[in-house]
């Protein structure tokens, strides 16, 4: 994994992390924080993933996005598990070097016994880690989904009401939306449960803590870090 291959030459130290499975595949990318930059791009079909696999690109995202791009549907939310494993199945057959990361569409992780068995099906087409929308409400499925060893990412955006997507992060109100989000399912980082973190501080109390510090001029990971400490320190 080189970072926006169509420029940088693919090094020793690449060769070897494309050799890696899909835990060591995100883990070499978690350390690419803040250096090198990260290259993904969506894959809908086997001939695009082969060719963005060449170009050197980091994350295959088979996203559904596929929803409106290729199914000709006006939103995501028509979008089913049977539709994301199919997709899912075309881009692992071109057996790229890419972490490919596969979306689990609306109301396939409505429960948390729901988002796992969602994400093993996914795993069983090819897919090396899969992503949901949402921010704290959803610690339950996403622990459901770690303790099972598969590697899940979230984001939040606001969708499904129009065929447009929202970019969310230009403010810091929306940052600090985003970064309470990110920490509230922090469960190994906190090594807490969702009601032991209700307890300890309310959502409401992360924000004005995560505010306050943004507002300070701390980065994003400093934020992270500082207010992980400080709900740990409660405990």
């Amino acid at each position: 994994m080189n970072g926006c291959g169509f420029f940088l030459p693919i090094s020793d130290d690449d060769r070897m992390i494309r050799a890696m499975n899909a835990n060591e595949k995100a883990a070499a990318l978690r350390q690419r924080k803040g250096g090198i930059p990260i290259c993904a791009l969506t894959a809908y079909d086997f001939p695009t993933a082969r060719l963005l696999d060449q170009a050197g690109i980091d994350v295959l995202l088979v996203g559904d996005s596929l929803g409106m791009v290729v199914l000709g549907f006006p939103d995501t939310t028509h979008v089913t598990l049977a539709h994301m494993r199919h997709h899912t199945a075309a881009v692992a057959r071109a057996r790229p070097d890419a972490l490919i990361l596969a979306d689990l569409p609306i109301h396939s992780y409505d429960t948390p016994e729901q988002a796992l068995a969602s994400a093993r099906q996914l795993m069983e087409e090819g897919a090396d880690a899969v992503k949901l929308e949402g921010g704290s409400e959803q610690w339950e499925k996403i622990h459901a989904i770690t303790t099972a060893g598969i590697v899940a990412l979230t984001t939040d955006q606001v969708a499904g009401l129009s065929s447009a997507q929202l970019a969310q992060g230009f403010t810091t109100a929306q940052v600090a939306a985003l970064t309470t989000a990110g920490i509230a399912t922090l469960s190994t980082a906190l090594s807490l449960s969702a009601n032991m973190m209700q307890t300890v501080l309310t959502t409401s109390q992360i924000a004005a803590l995560t505010t306050a510090q943004i507002n300070q001029g701390l980065s994003t990971d400093q934020v992270v870090a500082l207010t992980t400490a400080q709900v740990a320190a409660l405990t």
